[in-house]
């Protein structure tokens, strides 16, 4: 008898609590698959004519693709997937997420860079197929660090700010935790 169709209580009551458990970073997880799913679009309909009829090269064609997909993957994030979250201000969040966006790319330029000039595979499809792989290489690290770095759990972020540790290092007295604040 599948699972599914047991309604045994216990098994039941585990799989509620591993989805509360997991639901935020499910949702995160597939909101933030859609804008990479946007990002990705974006970036072959750009490599494409970029690198077979323009006739730049493989890594010139996917670094202005990933430039122009970063733009719209960076709304795509900051105000949907992760709107709930807290950040350091569109301009610091912005930097931040550009320079992990970079750090991605440089796992796309080792895919596409192995493919192409360690492994000879040159061809339109093969072509495809590595900046796809790369890309999916990098999404693993930009969602894990956008998670840690740009967009952080609203009590990560205040613990940040009892400590010091937010724009340009200045110092503002916060509250302590057990200490309610007057409205």
């Amino acid at each position: 008898m599948s699972i599914a169709r047991t309604h045994d209580p216990a098994i039941l009551a585990f799989l509620a609590g591993i989805y509360r458990r997991f639901r935020q970073v499910i949702h995160e997880g597939a909101k933030f698959g859609i804008v990479g799913l946007t990002g990705i679009f974006v970036t072959n309909l750009i490599f494409g004519p970029l690198h077979n009829d323009v006739h730049l090269g493989v890594l010139t064609s996917v670094t202005i693709a990933t430039c122009v997909a970063t733009v719209v993957t960076f709304l795509g994030n900051r105000y949907w997937s992760f709107r709930h979250r807290e950040g350091a201000g569109a301009k610091r969040e912005g930097v931040t997420f550009f320079i992990l966006n970079g750090a991605g790319l440089l796992i796309q330029y080792a895919v596409l860079g192995l493919g192409n000039y360690t492994l000879g595979l040159t061809t339109k499809l093969e072509n495809y197929i590595a900046l796809n792989l790369g890309i999916g290489l990098g999404t693993l690290f930009r969602f894990w660090s956008y998670r840690k770095w740009i967009w952080v759990p609203p009590e990560i972020h205040l613990a940040r700010l009892r400590r010091g540790r937010h724009r340009k290092g200045r110092t503002t007295p916060v509250p302590p935790a057990s200490v309610a604040t007057p409205r």
